[in-house]
């Protein structure tokens, strides 16, 4: 059984279809191939972070191993030599 909403949206599908002019430009096989391999390389990319993203080691350091960092980065850097 139909209700009166479907009813009234199928009316308007109707006359939708008998005002379509079949000379206006559609997307057509192009558009379909372009969305296709953009798709294609979204899934490609999204597959090649996760396998970097499983690399990745989310643990955090001891506070021993941190102090031995900041004392290496506080040192200072030697200047190149030019010639």
């Amino acid at each position: 059984m139909m209700s009166a909403t479907s009813t009234l949206a199928l009316t308007h599908f109707v006359t939708l279809a008998d005002s379509f002019d079949k000379n206006k430009v559609t997307p057509g096989v192009l558009g379909f191939i372009v969305f296709a391999v953009i798709g294609g390389a979204v899934w490609l990319l999204m597959k090649s972070m996760n396998k970097h993203m499983k690399k990745v080691d989310f643990e955090e350091q001891s506070d021993g191993g941190e102090a031995g960092t900041t004392a290496s980065a506080a040192a200072p850097a030697t200047e190149p030599k030019t010639s």
